[in-house]
């Protein structure tokens, strides 16, 4: 039986764009897992209620409920110790921590106060006042005027990712030869940008860049062929 994942959708049901439910579509892909998505929208809390809270992703394995891209990562990994590990091993997962963290801390706040007007352009009509009201109350100000200086806030942005750069000059993937979940954490924040945004986050050359085609071509490119902009 698949598993059950309820993945953020846009106004287009195909437009899939949480970066937390791509973490986990990159995770189960990476499990081998089969997996029916199920568009869900930001004001559809009652369809998630089993999880006991009213964000995505959540999934449903068999009678187990899972939500939060990190715990359903644990999940998967202890649930299905057969299939290939996302981590490789206690050190592994404790590092993939650390690249969570960063994540959340550095490259999700980053990639919003750029991209956030083009969030509000894709959702749904019916989750539009919701949307604007929540993340401008949490900005202070409107989301026109968060973007409308995004230009100068591109080139802070591309220098806090250094420490990316350095070790994507030296290796493929974070995980080494092969991509695991530390990738899949990065990752996730750049395919957000990538199916809601035209602006350009990476630079042309950009050893990033080379990183995150490589995860857009994994797995059948699963998230290259998702709708998005090629930027």
């Amino acid at each position: 039986m698949a598993i059950k994942l309820y993945d953020l959708a846009g106004a287009e049901e195909d437009r899939r764009f949480s970066p937390n439910c791509w973490r986990t579509r990159m995770a189960l892909a990476h499990k081998g897992l089969a997996v029916e998505t199920i568009p869900w929208r930001f004001v559809e809390k009652a369809a998630i209620a089993a999880s006991g809270q009213g964000a995505v992703p959540v999934i449903v394995d068999e009678d187990k409920t899972v939500f939060d891209s990190w715990t359903i990562a644990n999940y998967l990994e202890d649930r299905y110790p057969d299939r290939p590990s996302l981590f490789g091993g206690a050190a592994g997962r404790a590092l993939a921590r650390f690249v969570n963290n960063w994540t959340h801390a550095v490259v999700y706040p980053g990639l919003f106060r750029m991209i956030v007007k083009d969030i509000w352009d894709h959702v749904d009509a019916k989750d539009r006042d919701y949307f604007r009201q929540s993340r401008e109350q949490r900005l202070g100000t409107t989301l026109e005027r968060t973007v409308a200086d995004r230009d100068a806030k591109i080139v802070a942005f591309r220098a806090s990712l250094q420490p990316l750069r350095i070790t994507l000059e030296a290796q493929p993937f974070l995980g080494g030869a092969a991509s695991n979940y530390a990738d899949y954490s990065v990752f996730g924040g750049f395919q957000w940008a990538r199916c809601i945004s035209p602006f350009k986050i990476l630079g042309d050359g950009d050893p990033v860049a080379a990183w995150r085609q490589r995860l857009l071509d994994a797995f059948d490119g699963l998230a290259g062929k998702s709708k998005g902009y090629t930027c």
